[in-house]
C-alpha cells in the first residue's frame, strides 16, 4: 500500500502539526487514464515549447511541466459543476479539465479556433462550458474573482465548490489577503490552492516569505490550512479530499499548499539559471510521469497498454498541431466586437 502524508495545520483543525497517513488506491482504468491526461499535457508543453522556438507562437509562455499531477489530481476530486481559476500557468488545468488539445494548441498560435477566439493567448485560456473560468495575467488578480463565484454558490445554495490555483508568490498580493479575509469570514464554498513551486519567478521564497510553509497563513483568515507534496496524482486527489468534502457541506474555505517543482523557467525566456542544474535533476527524480509509471507496474498494467495509450497521445497531439496550423486567424471584427459596444448604441 502507497501512502501519502498530509499535514493539516489552522484554526479549525484538530489535528495540529500531526500527519494523517491517507492510503493511495485506485484501479487499473483509472490509472491509465491519470497517465493518459498527465501525458498529454506533457506532450502538449513540449510542442508548444518548440512552436515557440519555431516562432509559431508568441507573446509569453509558461509551461506546466512537472506539476501535471497537481491538475489531473485536483480534477478527479471535483465534480464537473465545480468551478475552476487559474493563473497565467494555465494550460494544464485546462486540459484536465476536458478541454482538446486541438483548440488549446490553436489559441497559442492566435487561431480563431483556439478556446478564447485567438485572443487571450497562452495566459487566457477560457472555457465556460466546463467551468473553466480562466487563466489570468495579473498575479493574484483573480483570486477575489474565485471568492465571488463561491459567494454566488452560498447565495444560491446550488452545491458548487469553486478552487483557485495560484502561485506562492500571489499570496503576497493585496488580492490575496482580501479575498481570503471575506471567504473566511463569510464561510465560502472555496478551496485557494497555492501550487509552491519554490520560485516566485526567479526568486527564492527565503527572500519574499518570512514563513516557510504557506498554509500557515491560514490561521490568520479562520480557515484551516492543509499541505501536501505535488508530484504523485494520487496523493493529490486524495489530499484535496477533505477541502472539498469541507466546502461542499457548509464547513468553509480552505487555504491549501502543494509542493512542486517546475521543471522549465518560470517562462518560456526564463534560463533559470538561479538554481543549479544538480538541484533541477535531483528534483526530475520525483517526475510525476514516473511516479505514476510505478504505481502502473504495481497494477501490473502491461507495457504494450501504456505503449497503445502513449501511440494514441502522440496521435492527438500531432493532430492538434495541424490544427492549430490550418485554422484561420484570429478575426479583427471578434476583438472589436468583444471590447466596443456597437456604434450607434
Amino acid at each position: 500500500m502507497v501512502q501519502q502524508n498530509v499535514l493539516l495545520r489552522g484554526s479549525k483543525s484538530k489535528l495540529g502539526s500531526s500527519p494523517l497517513e491517507v492510503p493511495l488506491v485506485s484501479d487499473r482504468e483509472e490509472l491509465l487514464r491519470f497517465y493518459r491526461s498527465m501525458l498529454v499535457i506533457r506532450r502538449f508543453e513540449e510542442e508548444a515549447a518548440r512552436g515557440y522556438a519555431q516562432g509559431k507562437i508568441g507573446g509569453f509562455l509558461h509551461l506546466y511541466i512537472g506539476q501535471e499531477a497537481i491538475a489531473v489530481g485536483a480534477v478527479a476530486a471535483l465534480k464537473e459543476e465545480d468551478y475552476i481559476f487559474q493563473s497565467y500557468r494555465d494550460h494544464g488545468i485546462a486540459l484536465a479539465r476536458g478541454m482538446r488539445p486541438h483548440e488549446a494548441m490553436a489559441e497559442l498560435y492566435g487561431k480563431d479556433t483556439g478556446c478564447s477566439r485567438g485572443l487571450g493567448g497562452s495566459m487566457h485560456f477560457f472555457d465556460a462550458s466546463r467551468n473553466f473560468l480562466g487563466g489570468y495575467g495579473i498575479v493574484g488578480g483573480h483570486i477575489p474573482l474565485a471568492a465571488g463565484t463561491a459567494f454566488k454558490s452560498k447565495y444560491s445554495e446550488d452545491g458548487r465548490v469553486t478552487v483557485c490555483f495560484f502561485g506562492e508568490g500571489a499570496t503576497n498580493i493585496s488580492g490575496f489577503h482580501e479575498a481570503l479575509t471575506l471567504a473566511g469570514l463569510w464561510k465560502l464554498p472555496c478551496i485557494f490552492v497555492c501550487e509552491n513551486n519554490e520560485y516566485a519567478m526567479g526568486t527564492p521564497m527565503s527572500r519574499t516569505s518570512p514563513v516557510k510553509d504557506i498554509a500557515v497563513k491560514a490561521d490568520g483568515y479562520g480557515m484551516p490550512g492543509e499541505t501536501f507534496q505535488g508530484h504523485d496524482v494520487l496523493g493529490v486527489r486524495e489530499g484535496f479530499r477533505s477541502s472539498i468534502e469541507r466546502a461542499r457541506s457548509g464547513g468553509g474555505p480552505t487555504l491549501v499548499e502543494i509542493k512542486t517543482y517546475r521543471f522549465r523557467g518560470h517562462s518560456i525566456s526564463d534560463p533559470g539559471k538561479y538554481r543549479s542544474p544538480e538541484e533541477l535533476e535531483e528534483r526530475k527524480k520525483h517526475d510525476p510521469l514516473m511516479v505514476l509509471a510505478k504505481h502502473m507496474k504495481k497494477a501490473k498494467i502491461r507495457d504494450e497498454e501504456i505503449k497503445e495509450l502513449e501511440a494514441s497521445v502522440e496521435s492527438e497531439i500531432q493532430e492538434a498541431l495541424q490544427f492549430a496550423a490550418e485554422s484561420e486567424a484570429a478575426k479583427e471584427e471578434v476583438m472589436t466586437g468583444s471590447l466596443y459596444a456597437p456604434s450607434g448604441e
